[in-house]
């Protein structure tokens, strides 16, 4: 054999050998990005253990907790564990909710679902002794803030009476039963107390309009203070302390930002400007009802941020964000004194946790993991964006890139919020990172008429459903392809309550722009998601004439922007899921147009779970719904 056969076969050898390797790798990767599916029942994991409180005193945290498959109070003794002790022991219905009311006694309701019957009970930390408040009864109650005992009662506002009116009563904690201290004339809201357990201070609304209320004593009447409307909100968070006539509230009046302001409601007047963020709305957190005092502001840019009243306050978040860098912090309760916290820990990537922290000691401990199943799973980050509608709006949203792709020609799944007065943050969002997991760049955007931005975007949303509000997501949309970024020919759509409705409004309109939708409980008939407002909401039907319009006056445009009427134009495959205990969604609007859409030889798959409200709540229910998601986008995206 010559030199230059020699030299061949090394060649051939040698383009073998990096074929083979080649080979090797793109095997392991494939292997690799299978193992990167991370299974869904684990992104949708629900934590045993939730809605912490501490007491009072900061001796103690009680806790929801499952025993005998139901939900059930506990305790944890701060200073001695041996004390720590299960208080409830529901064995056939759920604690739905409880607070402390003192350092001794935990006030708790128990139903069997939702629409059951109201229960009320008081239970000693001490000796397990729960004693009913009230008899079992049908009716709505609204505890009246702050929430806490007053020597031997607690306000509270019941509907029994009336399903479209909540009268004051107190209710006697040694379960004598409740007195009436005043009867709803209609129109009232809201009741707010004072430190002393004297409600001095009324909201009454139509929707439209707004009056504050007040009164020196109980036995005087109200006096209106002041008038806003709909566009105009004072809200409350708690009196001033050492006052009886200040209140520290939100409030956009005069300007296009909610700020934190100091209301005299015995004038009606704004005496003084705490704090106001000149881009966004401050958010309703930062007021203690245990100290009667703003401890800080809090508003949401692409993150959340505080602004410090408390200097000692701020000097113990900072020291505890050292041991917590670069993660969100939010403070969920703490003891009078403020040196007993609990506090919820995360990032867009990592569900958290909740933590209780002792800042005398500055020790953090870990209660529970929001999600132990993702602790270790690799996620991916949500990126803030910026962008103009077609109009010159500024608009803010998410991105959510599938981990280990190259961002370029990525099929999106626009992810619409409800509300639409909510908005989308850079919290951690299961539902997001399972679909980034499946390879899908996630789009989140904030539509005009979300909350957070101020008057004016609010209301740039107003009569605009059908219309702006689409025309802004699919301005994303558009300006993501412009960027390189989205495949033109591989957009879905999906939300639930209105992000369902623009789905299906998305199905009937832009079959041409998008691929494939999926709604969760999304409205069809605009008509009688009017028709399905319960009766103690019924107030609010002037304020959503405002907002979505009115359907006797507006009847035309009412018809246009229902998808029930116009499903013969759907022309791409739409998922559909429905609760049959959704009160705003029609069961009978739903079929109908579910069953236009089959006639016309359109692929549509229906998931329709009788006991579900909503939203779905069942773990079963829940999975199989994601299953059906990660099939249907398999399949058409």
């Amino acid at each position: 054999m010559n030199y230059n056969q020699i030299q061949g076969m090394i060649k051939h050898f040698h383009w073998a050998f990096i074929i083979l390797i080649c080979c090797i790798l793109a095997s392991c990767q494939s292997k690799q990005e299978v193992n990167d599916l991370i299974p869904i029942e684990d992104f949708f994991s629900k934590p045993e253990r939730s809605n912490f409180r501490i007491s009072p005193d900061g001796s103690k945290i009680a806790y929801l907790g499952i025993d005998a498959h139901c939900r059930n109070i506990f305790v944890l003794d701060l200073k001695d564990d041996q004390q720590s002790k299960q208080l409830t022991y529901q064995s056939d219905m759920n604690v739905q909710y409880f607070y402390w009311v003192s350092d001794s006694t935990i006030v708790f309701s128990n139903r069997h679902s939702p629409n059951d019957s109201l229960r009320i009970h008081a239970i000693s930390v001490k000796s397990e002794k729960s004693i009913p408040l009230l008899p079992t009864m049908k009716g709505r109650l609204r505890w009246v803030k702050p929430q806490r005992s007053f020597d031997d009662y607690l306000l509270a506002a019941m509907n029994d009476r009336d399903s479209s009116v909540f009268d004051l009563y107190k209710i006697a904690l040694d379960g004598s039963g409740r007195e009436l201290i005043s009867r709803n004339p209609g129109n009232i809201a809201n009741w707010y107390s004072s430190a002393d357990g004297k409600v001095r201070l009324a909201i009454t609304s139509d929707s439209v309009q707004e009056n504050l209320l007040y009164r020196g004593q109980e036995n005087q009447p109200f006096k209106t203070v002041a008038t806003t409307d709909y566009l105009t909100l004072i809200r409350p968070l708690g009196f001033v302390k050492n006052s009886l006539t200040n209140v520290v509230a939100l409030s956009n009046q005069n300007r296009d930002k909610f700020a934190l302001v100091e209301f005299n409601i015995a004038t009606g007047n704004e005496d003084s400007l705490l704090y106001v963020n000149s881009e966004v709305d401050l958010d309703p957190d930062g007021y203690s009802d245990r100290t009667q005092q703003p401890l800080f502001a809090q508003y949401t840019k692409d993150k959340t941020h505080k602004h410090f009243f408390n200097k000692d306050v701020e000097r113990d978040f900072l020291a505890l964000s050292k041991s917590f860098q670069g993660q969100t912090i939010d403070i969920i309760d703490s003891d009078t004194s403020l040196n007993h916290w609990l506090v919820n820990v995360y990032t867009d990537v990592h569900a958290g946790g909740i933590y209780y922290y002792d800042v005398e000691r500055d020790s953090a401990k870990l209660l529970v993991e929001a999600n132990p199943m993702l602790a270790s799973s690799r996620l991916s980050s949500k990126e803030s964006i910026a962008f103009q509608s077609r109009d010159g709006l500024t608009l803010n949203g998410y991105l959510t890139y599938p981990a280990g792709k190259v961002k370029k020609n990525l099929p999106v799944v626009v992810l619409v919020h409800d509300g639409p007065y909510r908005r989308e943050r850079s919290d951690f969002d299961a539902e997001v990172q399972f679909l980034a997991n499946r390879g899908y760049l996630v789009f989140q955007l904030n539509y005009r008429g979300s909350s957070g931005y101020g008057k004016q975007f609010w209301t740039a949303g107003f009569k605009e459903w059908g219309g702006k509000i689409q025309a802004d997501i699919i301005d994303g949309v558009t300006w993501l392809i412009h960027q390189g970024v989205v495949d033109k020919d591989r957009v879905a759509i999906m939300g639930s309550g209105f992000g369902g409705y623009s789905a299906l409004h998305a199905a009937t309109y832009n079959s041409s722009f998008y691929k494939c939708a999926i709604s969760m409980s999304g409205y069809t008939n605009l008509f009688t998601y009017f028709k399905g407002i319960p009766p103690h909401l019924k107030k609010y039907v002037s304020l959503f004439y405002n907002i979505i319009g009115d359907p006797d006056k507006e009847y035309e445009m009412f018809k246009a922007m229902s998808p029930v009427f116009h499903a013969d134009k759907v022309k791409i495959p739409i998922l559909f899921a429905q609760g049959g205990e959704d009160q705003f969604s029609s069961l009978t609007d739903a079929n109908q147009f579910v069953q236009k859409v089959m006639k016309n030889n359109v692929p549509i798959k229906y998931i329709y779970k009788e006991e579900e409200g909503r939203q779905f709540r069942s773990d079963e229910n829940v999975i199989n719904y994601y299953q059906e998601v990660e099939l249907f986008l398999k399949k058409y995206l």
